[in-house]
């Protein structure tokens, strides 16, 4: 299991993946989600207002049933603009959580995944894209958050129980 399904269970985090709220919506097979395939595949990101309707939904949601749970987005945000944004409409970031590797292994990990995973966005011509897409727009986010003082950066060059365990304890789980 990855950090974030150790956590959920572990600690009972409520987690959203923007990913997987995502996918849900390709899914549905709505206009919306149709013309979020076509972004997915082509390793864009996707509109920063959808993506943070989707979230808002959920985390309303969440905090509604769970006033109490923490909230674990994963794959959010991936650019300044969406930080600025999902603070001011849904709720400020505690902390800004980062695993840092290499893009070798990052690629060696998604083509894994990409054996099980039947998505569309798993592949070597998508990972290249996503690479230089998260170098432009993701990380100076993660500049944005460390001078803030809410970053938690964790090596995921490691097996996934030493990651799960730098994890907690940056987090102070």
């Amino acid at each position: 299991a990855g950090v974030s399904t150790q956590s959920t269970g572990k600690y009972g985090l409520a987690h959203f993946s923007s990913g997987d709220l995502l996918r849900a919506e390709v899914a549905s097979g709505s206009p919306r989600g149709q013309s979020l395939s076509a972004t997915m595949a082509e390793g864009k990101l996707v509109s920063m207002d959808v993506v943070i309707e989707l979230l808002k939904e959920a985390v309303d949601k969440s905090y509604a049933e769970h006033p109490d749970k923490i909230i674990l987005l994963d794959g959010f945000p991936r650019e300044i603009e969406q930080a600025t944004k999902f603070e001011d409409k849904i709720c400020p970031a505690t902390y800004v959580l980062s695993f840092d590797c290499s893009n070798d292994t990052m690629t060696e990990r998604l083509l894994s995944r990409a054996k099980t995973s039947g998505r569309v966005d798993d592949n070597i011509e998508t990972i290249k894209k996503r690479l230089v897409t998260f170098e432009t727009a993701t990380a100076p986010v993660l500049e944005h958050y460390k001078k803030a003082g809410r970053l938690v950066n964790v090596s995921a060059e490691t097996d996934k129980d030493t990651i799960f365990a730098n994890t907690c304890k940056g987090l102070g789980l």
